[in-house]
């Protein structure tokens, strides 16, 4: 495919491929986590900023109070960043293991296949003789098959 096809998306080849999937997902997690690791200092920063700004009057607790929905935000933040983090790695094992079960649902289909062969192949080899037709004369001088046949039969 050409730059120029206008059906051509740039992470087409990236998606068909589980190694390279894999490697693209680890360069946004590795890009998530650096991002994370500013954000936790970020956090940390505001936090003792925000806890340690003080209005005449206050309680002891008063600052603490003000600074906790800005905590809970950038916490919030954080977890989801990591979320995030967590699900690209699951969604790369998934893609492999997507790929495994192609694979495995072709070779079953496979080896399903032969085994139908070789049952037909057996059961052409171990077919019966075709017997031939027994006439009245034959059957009533042959002895009983069943008890059925007991009764039915002529005394002499």
């Amino acid at each position: 495919m050409n730059s120029n096809d206008s059906n051509h998306a740039p992470l087409r080849d990236v998606a068909q491929s589980p190694e390279a999937t894999a490697r693209y997902l680890a360069d946004i997690q590795r890009v998530l986590l650096d991002i994370g690791k500013n954000l936790e200092t970020l956090q940390l920063e505001t936090r003792v900023h925000c806890r340690h700004t003080r209005v005449e009057g206050d309680h002891w607790y008063s600052a603490r109070l003000r600074a906790l929905p800005v905590d809970r935000q950038l916490a919030g933040a954080l977890k989801d960043l990591r979320a995030l983090s967590d699900g690209l790695e699951k969604s790369a094992h998934k893609r492999h293991a997507h790929d495994e079960g192609v694979r495995e649902v072709a070779r079953k289909r496979q080896e399903k296949a032969l085994e139908k062969q070789r049952k037909k192949a057996a059961a052409l080899q171990s077919a019966p003789e075709p017997k031939e037709d027994i006439t009245a004369d034959q059957r009533r001088y042959s002895g009983p098959k069943s008890l059925y046949d007991l009764t039915d039969r002529e005394t002499a």
